[in-house]
This record gives C-alpha cells, sequence and structure tokens, in this order.
C-alpha cells in the first residue's frame, strides 16, 4: 500500500510501476513514492526458496517404472524478470524440474539411478538453469529424496543382491584355499630343501668323519708297523716275533666252526711249531733284499713246504673242536 513513506526490509525487492508501467526496484531502506501514480506490483524474496518437488512416476531406460521425488533450491538473481518474465515462478521451475527428472531418467537404466545420484542432480540442475536464466532465478541445487521401486522389481533385486553376496564369498573362499594349497606346497617345498640340505651335510659330515678315521686307522697302522719293524731289528726281536705268531694261531683255530660247518684245515694241525717256522720263513723270504738289475742276480727265496689241506667230517671236526 502506498503511504508515500516506505521502509522496504532487508533481502527484498520492490517492483513499483507509475501510471501501470515499470518505474523502478525499491531499495532496502527508506523510499519515497508519489501517491496515486505510484503502485507497488510486486515484492519478491532474495533469500535462497526451498522447494518441495512433488513426486511423480518416471520410466528407466530398461524400462522400469519409478516413483521419485525430490527438494529443489533456487534463488530469484533479477526481480524485473522475475516479475515480468513468467507469471508464477516457482510453479515453473518446480514444472521444469519434474519434466528434466524424466527425461533424464530415461537415459540411464535402473541400476545406475542409485549409484549416480549426484551426477543425475547435477544434469537436472544445468538443465534448469539454462531454461530459468530468462526468469531471473538461478537453481542452485537439486536433491533427489525418495525413490520407491516396484514390489516385484525389488524382490529381484533383493535376489540379485543376496546372489552378488554369495558369489563374492564364493570367490573368496575359493581365493583361501587356493591360498592355503599353496601356502602347505610351499611349506612342503621348503620341509624338503632342507632335509635334503640336511641329508647332504650329514653325509658330507658322515664321509668326513669316515675318512678322518681311514686317516687315523692308516696312520695308527703305520706308526705300529715302524714300530714292529724297530721291534724286530732288536735283539731277540726273531723270538718275539714267533711268540706272537703262535699266539694268533692259537687264536685262529679257537674261532674255528663258529660261523660255518664246512672248515679247511691242513694236514699237521697239531704241529704248531712248522706253522711258527712256515709263517716266519715267508717273512723272511719278503724282507730280504733283492737285486736292482736282473731277477737272475735275485737270491732264492725260502721254500717252505706246503700241505695240503684236508677236509674233516663234520664230526670229526665237532671232535676236533
Amino acid at each position: 500500500m502506498n503511504t508515500m513513506v516506505l521502509f522496504v526490509p532487508q533481502q527484498e525487492a520492490w517492483v513499483v510501476e507509475r501510471m501501470g508501467r515499470f518505474h523502478r526496484i525499491l531499495e532496502p531502506g527508506l523510499n519515497f513514492l508519489i501517491p496515486l501514480l505510484d503502485r507497488i506490483r510486486y515484492v519478491q524474496s532474495l533469500k535462497e526458496i526451498v522447494i518441495n518437488v512433488p513426486e511423480q512416476s518416471a520410466v528407466t531406460l530398461d524400462n522400469v517404472t519409478l516413483q521419485i521425488d525430490g527438494v529443489l533450491y533456487l534463488r530469484i538473481m533479477d526481480p524485473y524478470k522475475a516479475s515480468y518474465g513468467v507469471e508464477d515462478p516457482e510453479y515453473a521451475v518446480t514444472q521444469l524440474a519434474q519434466t528434466t527428472m524424466r527425461s533424464e531418467l530415461g537415459k540411464i537404466s535402473l541400476d545406475k539411478v542409485f549409484r549416480e545420484r549426484e551426477s543425475l542432480n547435477a544434469c537436472i540442475v544445468d538443465a534448469i538453469n539454462q531454461a530459468s536464466d530468462y526468469w531471473g532465478i538461478r537453481c542452485l541445487r537439486y536433491e533427489i529424496k525418495d525413490i520407491h521401486v516396484p514390489p516385484r522389481v525389488k524382490e529381484s533385486m533383493q535376489m540379485q543382491v543376496e546372489a552378488e553376496r554369495r558369489k563374492r564369498a564364493t570367490v573368496l573362499e575359493s581365493e583361501g584355499t587356493r591360498e592355503s594349497d599353496i601356502n602347505v606346497a610351499e611349506g612342503r617345498k621348503q620341509a624338503q630343501i632342507l632335509a635334503s640340505e640336511a641329508e647332504r651335510a650329514e653325509q658330507i659330515n658322515k664321509a668326513a668323519g669316515e675318512a678322518n678315521a681311514m686317516l687315523a686307522k692308516a696312520k695308527a697302522k703305520a706308526e705300529a708297523i715302524r714300530l714292529l719293524a724297530d721291534a724286530l731289528t732288536q735283539q731277540n726281536g726273531n723270538a718275539a716275533a714267533s711268540l706272537a705268531v703262535a699266539e694268533q694261531y692259537v687264536s685262529a683255530f679257537s674261532q674255528l666252526a663258529k660261523d660255518s660247518n664246512t672248515i679247511l684245515l691242513p694236514s699237521n694241525t697239531g704241529d704248531v711249531t712248522s706253522m711258527v717256522t712256515q709263517a716266519l720263513g715267508i717273512y723272511s723270504a719278503l724282507t730280504k733284499p733283492q737285486a736292482a738289475k736282473s731277477p737272475e742276480a735275485t737270491a732264492p727265496a725260502l721254500e717252505v713246504p706246503k700241505h695240503p689241506p684236508t677236509e674233516l667230517p663234520e664230526a670229526d671236526q665237532v671232535n676236533s673242536s
């Protein structure tokens, strides 16, 4: 109402007509008008406006009917265009948002509707701003509130989700089994490698031990032979050697017929003296120096008479033993 002196609130724009024609837009604060000539025709709010977009049906690319609604946030940027560019700006923007939503949903499938809600909101905002520039309105953002799916489609989606979860569970279980088999095989491989290395080390150590034992035995035998040779060169060495051979002869006869029933004995078994003499003769023949140039110059070796062995019956063997 024109009272000549007007106070315009903050974030509001009053459109004034003079004699039915646009005159000016009153700024917030103190303003003066001429009564009867000036008239306040429109009052526009410059605040951000929130509009609920009613629920509507839309068909997706895969022919699924959805019930969807949303919330629209806009602001009047030009009060003149908002007053004279369109009859009802809010209604126009609401209808534009609904038509744009239906057209955008028809371009994508049902699965992408849930995954790409942000991109869908951005597309709707861009489409509204292209058409609302002539109305002096700027769409700030659009948000989809609820998406209602038909019951049968919802059941099929639940089954698909369950199947996908079972599939992932099966895949994870198979991967776990594979990893377990690989780990077990790798463990067996490492165990075999370690066992073979341990066996090789054991064989090497055993061979080294046997070699050292053989070397020690050879050294001991060589030392024994050297000591025996030194002892034989001393006084009464032959007598000591005869005694040792006699003792070994008697000991050998005591071990006869223990492993087998068949034995070979010389004809003069009881003549120990002849056996000792024969052994000493063989030793003297082996130790006698030989000529270096020709075999003819070699002194004849001492020939020891050999007695043919006589095989005794089993009963005689038992008696003799």
